[in-house]
């Protein structure tokens, strides 16, 4: 028997999302502190409250600060109630959520890292994401592999996936397959895919300049869908994500292999709780996404 734990990423994040944690002082602090870096009303952003460009929620560099943040909030809340975890796990920016909770850093250096990642992801224009349901994976597999330019960015389960690449390659490959349904994402431009590598180069000479110390918890790395508690291998994988891909699918797996038999998904929605269920379906779930979930 096990738990794990496991925390969104860009696309969890919804107005209104903080109401369940605006009455913790852990969590007004820690807005305070984005705010204040970010030089932007971060809650007020989360709250539809704030106006004029930048400022809305869907923009990576606000959903990415605010979901680590948040997350981050739940996760030490979590931990005082007296919750335990064997294995942490996170998907695209909550992968940093993870590294968090695992003692790698502490929460001003994860918030940094946040924000030097999503303005250098904001940066990176061009490109295109589809989200992929219900299709052939060997037959997606060969259409990809013969596409340049477009590759599977996020293997969220055996039915689903993103692809991410140029607008071109991405739009031949969805009209090659045979797919139940395929949704164009609005992002602005292709994460998790080759395209990346100027933003993740400069991401990794960031990285570079942060001491990061093993982890108390094992953390499976997105890159490498394997988990390590040693802080320089989980470095290394973290170097890698922007152009390697989230490995969702295998992730899923590996906490299987563990022994994991519960699951909390710490943060707004339940997207990853869904995919669980499908992949997992004997798994005991719990969603933690206010401090109210942490009573029982």
């Amino acid at each position: 028997m096990g738990t794990a734990w496991v925390f969104p990423g860009q696309g969890s994040q919804k107005q209104g999302m903080t109401a369940g944690v605006l009455q913790d002082d852990l969590a007004q602090d820690r807005f305070a502190q984005a705010s204040a870096l970010l030089g932007r009303d971060l809650l007020a952003i989360c709250d539809g409250a704030a106006a004029g460009p930048g400022h809305g929620l869907n923009d990576t560099r606000n959903s990415q600060p605010a979901l680590f943040v948040l997350e981050s909030a739940l996760l030490d809340r979590c931990k005082q109630h007296g919750h335990r975890a064997d294995v942490l796990a996170g998907h695209s920016l909550g992968e940093l959520v993870a590294l968090y909770g695992a003692g790698c850093f502490d929460f001003r250096t994860g918030l940094m890292l946040v924000k030097q990642r999503c303005e250098l992801m904001a940066m990176a224009g061009g490109g295109a994401m589809t989200a992929v349901m219900g299709f052939a994976r060997a037959e997606l597999e060969a259409a990809v592999a013969a596409q340049q330019d477009v590759v599977i960015a996020n293997d969220n389960s055996a039915s689903q996936v993103v692809l991410s690449g140029t607008a071109t390659a991405v739009r031949h490959v969805c009209s090659t397959i045979r797919c139940k349904r395929s949704v164009p994402l609005a992002v602005s431009g292709a994460f998790h895919s080759p395209l990346m590598q100027e933003p993740a180069a400069r991401f990794a000479q960031v990285l570079e300049t942060i001491p990061f110390a093993d982890a108390n918890v094992p953390v499976v790395s997105n890159a490498t869908a394997s988990s390590s508690r040693a802080g320089s291998t989980l470095k290394a994988n973290l170097a890698q994500q922007m152009v390697s891909g989230v490995r969702w699918r295998e992730t899923m797996d590996h906490m299987a292999s563990l022994g994991i038999t519960t699951a909390l998904e710490i943060g707004p929605g339940a997207v990853l709780s869904g995919l669980l269920k499908r992949s997992l379906p004997n798994l005991h779930i719990r969603q933690i996404n206010a401090m109210a979930d942490l009573a029982g």
